[in-house]
């Protein structure tokens, strides 16, 4: 688009002098013509605004529908908090924070209290003062094995892998997690240039295709991984065995976005399109699983490594922990992925269809980690359409200790949902690896726009616990939070999901719940 503007206005000015030259009224058409070409000019000069930069003149209507939409909405009561793919409500939110503005809102409640579905959190007459706060709270992670403990903040950034992501948003992300103090997920990419140039804090992704990690045939390689988990700017790592979007799927590199800067960093052919398995070659057991845990623990130098995945059945998640708790051997954290995760490119009926959604899935890990007697070697992390602070507060309070979010981090660069990520087009630049658009997305601009948003909703979710009464995380629980099930009737999350006694799973009088799976769980299968 830059390209054919860049054309069309020379020609056009060129055309418009020599007609004008010959015959004067021509000159007329620069009435209209001219501020045309210099609005384009300006849109292709700045920085804030990547559908601008890349869609000159056409993409200022956007930002006209854009400031229209609430005043046309603003007479119509929305019944839920479920928006596709993300509701008009949070979005605003997060465009609002990420660019430093005030995100208060006028006429109070926009969503439909009395709807199903509608949640809340209790909160105190005696609340705490806010400004007396720790405003960047923050959570240790490494158990009894870990040499190098992560001091990592209470919100990171969720795993988006360099390929699906251009390099633009890659260093924007990182650059922004460097200015705030927070975490950066590769991705199961690998590591690339763009994750390094800045010196943010990085997570560091192994998936099944081992990128990074692995030998010529595709196996994972001790020597390669090694190096990279070596680097000072890796702070953890995790073992991905599935994701929310398409658990049992495995990952998916389109060809158009496979350029030959990807393939040497994955170590695969260029111009294909990449099938990452959908199940690890490294091991074939829980008790496998875990000891390789403690392979990568051990090769890193003793940083934190944990695992993430996406709960399926139940007897497997239960087999982890049995691996566990025989072997006296932990991951540092566990990474909850709901179902309703997000993804580049998926077939639409392991979006909507596969995988537990992230609150069963917390409500369900905490318990077994607590059953098994075994939660405080492990940290919780959780993943999954987590976009503000009260998000944060309800994820926490089912027994996370700390949150990632993707979305919201790649709504901070500018993403507009064109939900173009599969097809190489993405009009903002985030999700593509054409150099046209990409250059639509200024680092320089995105990532305060990412630190922004980081802040600022790490700070809304410390108001929202000093309005409770509640001095820090640790403290908050299912009983807080509220959820209306029916027009007239309302349950804590404490209700909807009921906690298990400690050591419960140890013991000879097993949780009723869970009796079936636990029979069927061993730390020699899955």
């Amino acid at each position: 688009m830059r390209k054919i503007f860049v054309i069309s206005s020379i020609l056009a000015t060129a055309l418009l002098i020599f007609w004008g030259y010959f015959w004067p009224d021509v000159l007329l058409g620069f009435v209209i013509v001219g501020p045309l070409i210099v609005m384009g000019i300006v849109d292709m000069a700045q920085s804030r605004q990547s559908l601008r930069r890349n869609f000159p003149v056409v993409g200022r209507l956007r930002y006209v529908f854009e400031d229209l939409r609430p005043k046309i909405q603003q007479y119509f009561v929305e019944s839920d908090t479920d928006g596709a793919p993300i509701n008009r409500i949070d979005r605003s939110v997060i465009y609002q924070r990420a660019k430093k503005q005030v995100d208060t809102t006028p006429f109070g409640t926009q969503l439909n209290v009395y709807a199903e579905g509608y949640e809340w959190m209790s909160h105190s007459v005696v609340p705490h003062d806010f400004h007396k706060m720790d405003h960047q709270p923050r959570v240790l992670v490494g158990n009894k094995d870990c040499k190098q403990p992560y001091s990592a903040s209470i919100l990171n950034i969720s795993a988006m892998s360099f390929g699906s992501l251009s390099g633009n948003a890659v260093e924007a992300l990182n650059a922004g997690a460097k200015i705030g103090g927070f975490a950066h997920n590769t991705g199961e990419g690998g590591i690339s240039p763009h994750h390094l140039l800045n010196g943010g804090d990085i997570i560091w992704q192994i998936g099944t295709g081992y990128f990074g990690a692995r030998d010529e045939e595709g196996n994972f390689s001790p020597d390669a991984f090694q190096k990279n988990a070596s680097r000072p700017e890796v702070k953890m790592i995790e073992l991905k065995l599935s994701q929310g979007a398409k658990p049992g799927h495995g990952g998916i590199l389109p060809a158009k976005k496979n350029t030959p800067e990807i393939a040497a960093i994955r170590l695969v052919k260029a111009g294909t399109t990449v099938f990452s398995p959908p199940f690890h070659s490294a091991f074939t057991t829980p008790r496998e699983m875990i000891l390789f845990i403690k392979k990568m623990r051990d090769l890193s130098g003793g940083k934190p490594v944990g695992f993430k995945l996406c709960i399926g059945r139940k007897s497997e998640f239960i087999s982890m922990c049995k691996a566990m708790v025989e072997l006296d051997t932990y991951p540092d954290f566990i990474t909850v992925d709901g179902g309703e995760g997000g993804t580049g490119a998926a077939p639409p009926e392991f979006s909507n269809s596969v995988g537990m959604p992230l609150l069963d899935a917390l409500a369900f890990v905490d318990n077994m980690l607590k059953g098994f007697n075994i939660r405080h070697h492990i940290r919780i992390d959780a993943s999954g359409k987590i976009l503000t602070g009260f998000h944060m507060i309800r994820a926490i309070g089912l027994g996370a200790d700390m949150c990632n979010s993707a979305r919201a981090m790649m709504m901070a660069l500018g993403c507009i949902q064109a939900l173009e990520c599969n097809k190489n087009t993405c009009p903002t630049g985030v999700a593509t690896q054409d150099k046209v658009l990409m250059n639509g997305l200024v680092i320089d601009d995105k990532k305060v726009r990412v630190a922004n948003y980081h802040k600022h909703t790490v700070e809304s979710f410390v108001e929202l616990m000093a309005a409770g009464g509640i001095e820090n995380s640790s403290k908050l629980n299912r009983h807080q939070i509220y959820r209306r099930v029916f027009m007239n009737e309302v349950r804590t999350l404490a209700e909807i999901y009921p906690a298990i006694p400690v050591g419960s799973m140890l013991s000879d009088n097993l949780p009723e719940q869970y009796k079936m799976s636990f029979q069927s769980a061993s730390a020699d299968k899955f």
